[in-house]
């Protein structure tokens, strides 16, 4: 018995033993080590971190930038110069016999150059559709495959091949540059944003002050045309290291023109059939087109990889949900705002001057004075002076908006009186020099017709939540011009300069009726895009249901529907829903709705930003 006691007794020790030591207090260096361990660096300093976080994405935005212009300066590169190449080739009577026999390949130029130019028409129809479905980053990924693939039936010059990539080629143009313009406005208010990133309204993500946006869409928008432009110079390249050698002297192809510039008709009349001295060889123009090729998907590559995206996951979600109807609709809800209706005179010159360069000034005044071997000459001028010239946009940061487009329509205007008077003789080398001023300073007109555009769209739109509608418009217009031109080709080139003329007194005038209305405050219909329905199957951020909901709640939700169905009946049932005109109740509805639409979308949106902030 007293040995159990005693057995007892030591395990009661033991055990209190054990107790005292779980009970006592670690050492003094381990708690040290497992705050370090766990508490912040001390040499972390936040502030420091999150200033080198935003400088990584504006640097990031401007790679975005240069990569968008780069892309599209060399894809744009690519199809002048092989449509360049191709139409001079075809146009040969020897070349046509010789390689093609009865193919007709005078006929499928025509019929290329129709599809290239008449599918357009239609772009108004499901540009927005397409750009709802692919995304702004991908469908000008989706628009440089088209232009590779135009490149690739080149190899096997047939109907079926040439004809449906030129339609193909058709079909994106609009929504391509719809795309870009989006693109680069879209990145200049990120850049925006980075920048000012500790402002409240940026945290907050409130309505910037207006005016905010503009230094950068004028700086990043003068940095697009300065790059694309180049492309026209680029585009000669294939002329002047291959086909050149080929072309015969001016003496030979112009020997039956007798009137050139203002008392010609056409583009060139009378030019020779046979403009070649001798036929290329059938390898060469094989690896001619297919370094073609290789920069057609160095383009693709760009887009695909150095273009990040332009909106965020969610976002892109969210015009998804919005709808096909009302996405097929807005372009036309935006006609009605009267800014777009008045500069609609502005785009339709705009796609009228850059077709007039290359088949009024270049073609009728140039090629048929001084020869086509000078041709590559007088394109490379054009385009860098277009190019230099864009720089000059930059002025915007310092004078009124206004004086962009002005100048550049002033510019024209001069240069179109002067035309209507001048008749070059052809065959008189000459005149070289005037033609190469002459298209330089057509080039300043339209560097800055086109920058001056853009960027306006940016400035009078820099509070839409997505501007692919607005630019829609813009390059549909200038669609539906590019069209024009090419029906009036054989017309005279003074009825060619007249029809010009007018364009530009109708598009100056009605460019300062818009400016006048927007100095007197004259309100305007801003077509507002629909808020996204996030009770739909398939979305990741579905709204949970509640089985616990209360009366309460119900009531709550009731309540929002009823403002649901009173703000859709109001829409459908005014005609005055312009800025400034929305009356109490109105907004009343409308803000409680934006609040609850934007809590799910805006928290998701933050926590991408802090993951992507703790990867970094």
């Amino acid at each position: 018995m007293a040995a159990v006691i005693t057995e007892e007794n030591v395990y009661s020790e033991a055990e209190a033993e054990r107790e005292a030591e779980g009970n006592r207090a670690p050492p003094a260096d381990a708690h040290d080590q497992v705050e370090e361990f766990l508490g912040p660096h001390p040499d972390y300093d936040e502030d420091e971190e999150e200033r080198k976080y935003y400088r990584r994405k504006r640097l990031g935005v401007v790679k975005n930038v240069v990569g968008a212009s780069c892309g599209g300066m060399i894809i744009y590169s690519v199809y002048m110069g092989l449509l360049q190449m191709q139409l001079i080739l075809h146009y040969d009577e020897t070349y046509r016999e010789v390689k093609y026999g009865t193919l007709g390949l005078e006929d499928i130029d025509n019929k290329m150059l129709m599809g290239i130019n008449v599918t357009p028409i239609v772009g108004l129809l499901y540009t927005p559709v397409l750009i709802r479905f692919l995304g702004t980053k991908w469908m000008m990924f989706l628009a440089s495959g088209i232009y590779a693939l135009f490149v690739s039936t080149n190899y096997w010059e047939r109907y079926y091949t040439l004809v449906p990539s030129a339609v193909a080629i058709g079909i994106v143009i609009v929504p391509l540059w719809a795309s870009l313009g989006n693109y680069i406005t879209r990145m200049a208010q990120q850049y925006y944003e980075y920048v000012n990133y500790k402002d409240e309204h940026v945290q907050e993500q409130k309505k910037p002050p207006k005016g905010a946006f503009n230094s950068y869409i004028i700086i990043f928008q003068s940095v697009f045309y300065i790059i694309f432009h180049l492309s026209f110079v680029f585009a000669e390249f294939p002329m002047v290291l291959f086909l050149n050698r080929y072309l015969n002297d001016y003496k030979h192809t112009l020997f039956k023109v007798t009137q050139c510039g203002a008392s010609g008709k056409g583009v060139i009349e009378n030019l020779n059939k046979t403009v070649l001295l001798s036929l290329p060889r059938s390898l060469l123009l094989i690896e001619v087109e297919s370094v073609l090729m290789g920069a057609a998907f160095l383009a693709m590559l760009i887009f695909l990889v150095l273009c990040g995206a332009a909106y965020r996951p969610t976002e892109e979600i969210d015009l998804r949900s919005i709808g096909w109807g009302n996405i097929f609709q807005l372009p036309f809800k935006h006609l009605r705002d009267y800014r777009l209706r008045l500069l609609c005179p502005f785009f339709v010159y705009s796609g009228f001057e850059v077709l007039f360069a290359v088949q009024g000034i270049i073609l009728s005044y140039g090629v048929c004075a001084v020869g086509m071997e000078k041709l590559w000459l007088l394109v490379m001028v054009y385009g860098l002076s277009s190019s230099i010239c864009s720089g000059l946009a930059l002025m915007l940061l310092r004078l009124p908006r206004q004086t962009i487009l002005l100048v550049g329509a002033f510019v024209h205007f001069v240069l179109i009186i002067a035309l209507m008077c001048w008749s070059p003789h052809p065959r008189e080398p000459s005149y070289l020099p005037y033609l190469l001023v002459l298209t330089a300073l057509w080039g300043l007109g339209t560097a800055l017709n086109k920058t001056g555009l853009s960027t306006l769209l940016g400035m009078l739109y820099e509070d839409k939540e997505r501007l692919d509608f607005v630019y829609t418009i813009y390059h549909w217009w200038q669609a539906i011009a590019i069209f024009i031109v090419y029906l009036w080709s054989a017309l005279p080139m003074r009825a060619k300069l007249g029809l010009l003329l007018l364009t530009l007194i109708v598009a100056c005038f009605c460019y300062v009726q818009m400016e006048r209305r927007l100095a007197k405050k004259i309100p305007f219909r801003l077509p507002r895009i629909p808020r996204p329905r996030h009770k739909v199957k398939g979305y990741r951020y579905l709204e949970e249901e509640n089985s616990d909901e209360s009366d309460t709640d119900l009531s709550d939700a009731d309540e929002k529907d009823e403002d649901e169905r009173r703000l859709v009946e109001e829409d459908r049932n005014t005609d005055e829903d312009s800025q400034g005109s929305q009356g109490p109740e109105r907004r009343k509805v409308r803000d409680r709705r934006k609040k609850h639409d934007n809590s799910a979308y805006e928290h998701a949106a933050e926590r991408e930003e802090y993951v992507q902030h703790m990867r970094d």
